[in-house]
C-alpha cells in the first residue's frame, strides 16, 4: 500500500510538472505564469518574447500562455526574464546562517552562491580546530564562536544552511581546514600518512558535491603548502572532473603564481578557477590577457572578478607568516613578541600598501567603530605612533578582526577581463552589518548589468546574463540551473533592462541595487517589486544545497 501511494505521488509530480493537471476551465493550469516579458535565456542566444510557466519547482512551458491560468501571475511587460544568477566567488558563508534574506545579493538577483572559498571556511573541522577557524574568520565571514551548531563535515554544514535562506548553496573543499585538521597551523609538510587522510577528506567532499578544491595560498596553514603538495592533494579533484580554484599565491607576484596554479592542475588532472583575476602590480592587463591564452591551451580554464579595481580583505593579512604557526588564536600571544610591528610595516613596503588609500571597512569592537570608514593613515595619526606599532596594537585590541578596502585602481581597468569568454561573475562580497565595506557586496551584478552593458557597452545583455548564470552553471556542474528552457528548475530573475544599476558607492556601500523586481528560487518567490519578501520564523524557505553533478548524478 505504501509502494502504491509514493507510486501515485510520484505520478502525480510528474504529470503536474508536464502541465498536464487542468483546472475546471480546461486551461492548464500552473503555479505561476510569469507574462509579458523578454527572455534572455542564459545561452548567449538571441532575446525573444515569451511567457514562463512555472510548475512546483520546475520551468513547464516557455512559449504563448495567454490561455493558460496560474495562482499567481507576474507582470514582465518591458522586462528581461532571465535565469538565476550564480556568484561562484563571495563570503557569505556566515551570513546565510545568520540572514536568511541577504538582501543585498537576492535584490541583485543572485539565487546561487558557492561557499569555502579561498581555502577557508567553516568546514570541514574538528574538535581541535573548529575556535580557531571561527576566530580567523571573525571579519570576513561573519560568524561568533556561541553561533557554532556543531558540524563538522561540509555536508553537515551545508545541510544546516539548506532551508534556512533564500537561496541555494554550492560548496568547494577548503583546503587549509582539511590540512590543519591532520597536520595542524605550522609548517612542516604533510607525511606520508597524513597526505592520504587529506586526499581522502578532500574525495569525502567531492562525493558530497563539492565543486572542487580552494586554496587562498596567502592565507595561514596553506600559505606554508609547497606545490607539489597541493598538486597531490588535487588529485581527487582531478578523478572527479572537478575544478582546482585558487586564490593564489600573490606574494610570489602574479606571472609566477599564475604558472604555478596551471602546474598544480595541469599535474593533478583538475580543470582550473582563477579567483579575482585582474591586473595588478607586477603584471599588466597584456601580459595576463596573453597567459590566459596559452594556459586554455593546456587545461580547461575560467576565472572570476568583480566590475571594481580596488579590492578588500583582512588587515591581518600582512603578518608575517610563521605568527600563525600555532593557530589563529596563538597568534594573538606572538603579536607581543619584539620586532612584530616592525615586520608588519615592512610587509606594508614591500607589498606597497599606501595608508593612505586603505580604510578600514569594520571592526568588531563598539570603542573602535567610530574608525569605521576612516583610512589608516588617519588612524595612525591619531595614536601618534609608528605605522607598524599602531596597526599591530589594533589587532590586539580587535583580536585580529579587522577589515580593510583597499582604494586603488580605477574601475575601468577591469573592463578587459569582464569582456573575456572565460569570465563569469565572482563579487567576493564581503558582509558586515554597519560596515564601510566594498560596494561590491551591493552592487557587482546590477553594475555588469547595468553601466557595463548599457553605459560602457562591454558587451550584449545576453553576453551579460550569460556571465551570470549559464557560464558558472556549465563550469561548476550546476546540472538544470543557469537556463530558461522547459525541464530546468525555476530560479528565475526579472529586471528592467533600462534602470537596473548599481547604488552602492564606497563612501555608501550599504545601498541595495535597483532594477530587479522580481527573483524566485525553486518556483518560490523571494523578491516581489523590488523588495525581499519577509518569510515566517517557521517557515522552511527555498534555498537549497546543490551538489555538482560532476558524475551525471541529480543535482537538485
Amino acid at each position: 500500500m505504501w509502494l502504491a501511494f509514493c507510486f501515485a505521488r510520484a505520478e502525480y509530480a510528474r504529470l503536474r510538472r508536464e502541465a498536464k493537471i487542468n483546472n475546471e476551465s480546461g486551461n492548464v493550469m500552473f503555479d505561476v505564469i510569469i507574462c509579458g516579458g523578454t527572455v534572455v535565456d542564459g545561452t548567449k542566444a538571441a532575446r525573444y518574447r515569451a511567457d514562463v510557466g512555472i510548475t512546483d519547482d520546475r520551468i513547464t512551458a516557455v512559449g504563448d500562455l495567454a490561455n493558460a491560468e496560474a495562482a499567481a501571475v507576474i507582470d514582465a511587460t518591458g522586462q528581461i526574464v532571465a535565469p538565476g544568477f550564480v556568484d561562484v566567488h563571495n563570503h557569505s558563508d556566515g551570513w546565510m546562517l545568520k540572514e536568511p534574506l541577504q538582501a543585498s545579493k537576492t535584490l541583485q538577483g543572485f539565487t546561487t552562491e558557492v561557499l569555502l572559498l579561498d581555502g577557508i571556511g567553516y568546514a570541514p573541522v574538528n574538535e581541535q580546530t573548529w575556535r580557531e577557524w571561527f576566530f580567523y574568520l571573525r571579519s570576513l565571514d561573519g560568524l561568533r564562536l556561541d553561533e557554532y551548531e556543531g558540524w563538522q563535515s561540509i555536508q553537515e554544514f551545508m545541510e544546516c544552511v539548506e532551508g534556512r535562506t533564500t537561496q541555494n548553496a554550492m560548496m568547494h573543499v577548503p583546503y587549509a581546514n582539511v590540512r590543519s585538521m591532520f597536520c595542524g597551523f605550522g609548517s612542516a609538510p604533510p607525511t606520508p600518512e597524513q597526505m592520504d587522510a587529506i586526499k581522502e577528506e578532500i574525495r569525502i567532499g567531492m562525493e558530497a558535491g563539492a565543486v572542487g578544491l580552494s586554496t587562498g595560498l596567502d592565507y595561514i596553514a596553506q600559505c606554508f603548502s609547497s606545490t607539489e603538495e597541493l598538486t597531490e592533494a588535487c588529485k581527487p579533484v582531478g578523478e572527479f572532473g572537478g575544478l582546482y580554484v585558487t586564490h593564489m599565491r600573490y606574494k610570489l607576484g602574479m606571472i609566477p603564481a599564475l604558472n604555478e596554479a596551471l602546474q598544480i592542475a595541469r599535474e593533478s588532472g583538475s580543470g582550473l578557477h582563477i579567483s579575482h583575476l585582474k591586473a595588478v602590480k607586477g603584471a599588466g592587463t597584456d601580459e595576463l590577457l596573453a597567459w590566459l591564452e596559452a594556459a586554455r591551451k593546456e587545461v580547461p580554464l575560467s576565472f572570476d572578478v568583480y566590475p571594481y579595481m580596488p579590492g578588500c580583505t583582512m588587515l591581518n593579512f600582512l603578518l608575517p607568516y610563521d605568527i600563525w604557526e600555532d593557530g589563529p588564536l596563538a597568534a594573538m600571544e606572538k603579536l607581543n613578541q619584539p620586532g612584530v610591528a616592525d615586520r608588519f610595516e615592512e610587509s606594508m613596503q614591500r607589498f606597497m600598501f599606501d595608508t593612505n588609500k586603505i580604510r578600514i571597512a569594520w571592526l568588531p569592537s563598539k570603542e573602535n567603530s567610530h574608525h569605521q570608514g576612516k583610512l589608516l593613515s588617519e588612524y595612525v595619526a591619531s595614536t601618534g605612533l609608528p605605522a607598524g606599532v599602531a596597526l599591530v596594537n589594533l589587532l590586539v585590541e580587535e583580536r585580529l578582526s579587522v577589515l580593510c578596502v583597499y582604494l586603488e585602481g580605477d574601475d575601468r581597468a577591469i573592463d578587459p577581463f569582464l569582456q573575456h569568454d572565460l569570465y563569469m561573475m565572482g563579487s567576493d562580497g564581503i558582509h558586515a552589518d554597519g560596515g564601510s565595506i566594498h560596494p561590491r557586496q551591493f552592487g557587482s551584478a546590477a553594475r555588469l548589468l547595468g553601466r557595463c552593458v548599457r553605459d560602457y557597452g562591454l558587451f550584449s545583455l545576453e553576453d551579460a546574463v550569460y556571465k551570470l548564470s549559464g557560464h558558472a552553471a556549465e563550469r561548476f556542474g550546476l546540472k538544470d540551473r543557469g537556463v530558461i528552457r522547459e525541464g530546468a528548475i525555476a530560479d528565475v530573475v526579472v529586471f528592467n533592462p533600462d534602470t537596473v544599476s548599481d547604488t552602492a558607492t564606497y563612501d555608501a556601500p550599504q545601498t541595495l541595487a535597483a532594477g530587479i523586481s522580481d527573483v524566485l528560487v525553486g518556483g518560490i518567490r523571494i523578491v516581489q517589486g523590488g523588495a525581499a519578501i519577509e518569510f515566517g520564523s517557521s517557515e522552511k524557505l527555498p534555498g537549497r544545497f546543490v551538489k555538482a553533478d560532476w558524475q551525471g548524478s541529480t543535482v537538485r
